[in-house]
């Protein structure tokens, strides 16, 4: 099944045209049968995260967003602050999974990592740190099978038709 998935690039000093990570991303998302709904790259600030991230929330054509960035400890790191609040639901097991893996290969720094992922009005949300070998672990090793419809038990992608019934 192909998704629509929208690409969000949080940094002061990137751009379009110089995004290894938002590059590798939407090659991968490319490859996996998906399209790109639409790529944007915000400066580090919540507001303007916010604002990008609530117009592809409310447009019912993306599925899924991932944006890549922001995610540190520094003054400017913010992308975390400014996505929480816009969650219906977390998906903790997300930032748990990730940190694991990254374990792998940056030992103890991966505790450093503040990504996380969650839903919001039936789109799904994936924040992850802005560099490549991090966008790389998370696209490869958790979201592509989670946004491909054989994967067993259980994916992301059965749950969007349900992702926005009402409670009981």
């Amino acid at each position: 099944m192909s998704l629509a998935i929208a690409l969000l690039t949080v940094s002061d000093t990137r751009t379009l045209a110089d995004d290894p990570s938002g590059d590798a991303l939407q090659g991968r998302l490319e490859a996996a049968g998906h399209h790109l709904a639409e790529r944007a790259l915000v400066p580090d600030n919540r507001y303007r995260i916010r604002a990008e991230l609530s117009r592809w929330i409310a447009d019912p054509a993306v599925q899924v967003v991932i944006s890549s960035g922001g995610t540190g400890l520094t003054g400017r790191d913010g992308t975390p602050e400014a996505v929480a609040p816009l969650l219906d639901k977390t998906i903790d097991g997300f930032g748990e999974l990730f940190r694991v893996l990254s374990f792998e290969t940056i030992g103890t720094s991966s505790l450093q990592s503040r990504c996380l992922a969650g839903v919001a009005n039936g789109t799904v949300i994936f924040v992850l740190p802005g560099s490549l070998d991090a966008v790389q672990t998370a696209w490869d090793r958790l979201i592509h099978a989670q946004l491909d419809a054989a994967t067993r038990p259980c994916n992301l992608v059965q749950l969007l038709p349900r992702l926005t019934e009402p409670a009981a």
